[in-house]
């Protein structure tokens, strides 16, 4: 089996179903997907499995392999993200990260001002400058940006010395990557993006939790708003 054909199996029954096609309740069998793919059935025994793994279906002898409903799913796989992203259900991906975004960064920020190492607030700070430098000079939408963009959360919610706060980084990634490849970020970012990384920062170095609990809120709530407008 190639790690290829085995992706793109996966790819295949894990975007079709996040996008409804077969829906929850349906039915499906090992000799059916393998026509249907072209793939052996090891291949796509593997493939089931991974969907198995985020509870997208469920797999018994003499029943066959059922499509699960959508709240049994992963939603913090960045597998599903992606497909989501790629399908009818785009929308309601980003405006659901965005909601979580909304509720979680600011609290990551408060605790990051409390506990954030030394060298944790340095990085902090030298990657706003990085996304200051970018963004002012209209490379939003590239590679450089968002890898620094994706480190930047990523750190923040990793500062905050809580072990559950700093698991969203892997849906923050995808969805931040998601968008940027789907072509969804701005080269020249929203007014107020550039400068609330930067206050941030400023206030995570400081050690002003209040201020940077307010400088993370109003960063996710202006990411919310533009994602609604989409």
């Amino acid at each position: 089996m190639t790690l290829g054909m085995h992706r793109d199996v996966l790819d295949d029954l894990g975007g079709r179903i996040a996008a409804g096609d077969p829906p929850p309740g349906s039915v499906l069998t090992l000799s059916g997907l393998e026509q249907r793919t072209g793939a052996s059935r090891t291949v796509v025994r593997e493939a089931v499995r991974v969907l198995e793994s985020l509870g997208m279906v469920t797999s018994r002898r003499r029943v066959g392999i059922t499509v699960q409903p959508r709240e049994h799913w992963d939603a913090f796989s960045p597998q599903l993200i992606g497909w989501n992203l790629h399908g009818p259900f785009r929308q309601q991906q980003l405006e659901a990260l965005a909601e979580l975004r909304v509720a979680a960064e600011p609290m990551a920020a408060h605790l990051a001002a409390r506990r954030a190492t030394a060298a944790q607030r340095a990085e902090l700070r030298r990657l706003a400058d990085v996304l200051v430098d970018l963004g002012e000079r209209g490379l939003g939408d590239t590679e450089p940006y968002l890898a620094a963009d994706v480190r930047f959360h990523a750190l923040l919610l990793a500062a905050s010395g809580n072990p559950q706060l700093a698991a969203l980084a892997r849906p923050v990634q995808a969805v931040l990557e998601g968008r940027t490849r789907l072509g969804m970020t701005p080269g020249v970012p929203a007014p107020g993006t550039l400068e609330e990384h930067l206050q941030l920062a400023l206030a995570i170095g400081e050690g002003d939790a209040e201020s940077a609990e307010q400088h993370s809120r109003t960063h996710m709530r202006t990411v919310w708003g533009e994602l609604a407008g989409q």
